[in-house]
Parts: C-alpha cells; structure tokens; sequence
C-alpha cells in the first residue's frame, strides 16, 4: 500500500505534534531503570491504591429516600363553609360569567358591524369609481366621435350619427 504511506489515521495537533509513542515508550522505560530495586514495590503500591480507591467507591450507594410531594392546598373560601353559602357561591359565580360572556357577545357584534360598515364603504367608494371611470371612457368615445365626424363633415364625406 505505497499509495497511503503519506496518510496517517489519527491527526495530531497542538500539543500532540511533538509526542509520539516511540518516545513515551523510551521514558517510561529510562524511568523504570531509574527506579531500580525498589521499581517493583511502587508499582504494587501504585495498583493497590488505585484498586483500593475505585472499590470503595464502587461500595457506596447514592440513593436516598424520596421526599414526599407538598401538598398545597386552596385557601380562598373559607374553610367551614355550608352547603347553601357553597350553593350561593357558584350562582353568584355563574351569574358572573353569563354576564362577561353576554358583554363579550355585544362586543364580538359591535366589531363585525364595524367591519361590514367598513367593507360596504369601500365596496360603494370602488363602485363609485368604477362608474366614473365608465363615465370618463364613455365621454372620451363621444369626444373622438365629434372630431371624428367633424372631420368627415370637412372633407365632405357623410357623417355617423351620435349614440347613446
């Protein structure tokens, strides 16, 4: 596979560009020489520790009771109340919102009126328009109808009568 020589599957960058595995390999054993006699003995205590550490952790539970929920309860009425004042209650609040819906009902009339007004408004303003408009084509055919047969009547020619 000469063709991937150049490509490697894993790009370095920052500070990985000057580490490479050859080295760390080199300095670990260079530290192991150095370490000599004794190199065996730290490299038992260093596992243990790490052993020991991760057990204990591994030992212990996070779990812990769940809290009940906190019931809040309604403190607007009263709380001996009976029956009839209940009874009164929900009339009176019955009562209230028959009104505020009968209010927004004249409302909601109110607004549509408003906009009918407003559409029927601008439907005579454009017929108006319209009809103008109308107006102004038919006068501008009379008006080239007149020279038109002014024209003629100068050239001696018979001339169209005007319609309406």
């Amino acid at each position: 596979m000469p063709y991937l020589g150049g490509m490697s599957l894993f790009k370095r960058s920052g500070m990985w560009n000057d580490v490479t595995p050859t080295g760390m390999i080199a300095d670990f054993r260079e530290v192991w020489r150095q370490a000599g006699n004794n190199r065996w003995r730290f490299a038992i205590v260093a596992a243990a520790c790490t052993f020991g550490i991760f057990y204990v952790m591994m030992q212990q539970e996070g779990s812990a009771p769940h809290l009940p929920p906190k019931v809040t309860y309604i403190t607007v009425f009263p709380q001996h109340r009976t029956d009839a004042e209940i009874a009164a209650s929900n009339l009176a609040n019955q009562k209230r919102k028959e009104a505020f819906a009968l209010e927004q009902a004249r409302r909601d009339e109110d607004v549509r009126n408003l906009y009918k007004e407003l559409v029927d408004k601008i439907a005579r303003e454009a017929d108006a328009q319209n009809a103008a408009a109308k107006k102004a084509e038919v006068e501008a055919i009379r008006r080239r109808r007149a020279e038109a047969n002014a024209q003629m009547a100068a050239q001696g020619k018979p001339t169209q009568p005007a319609s309406d």
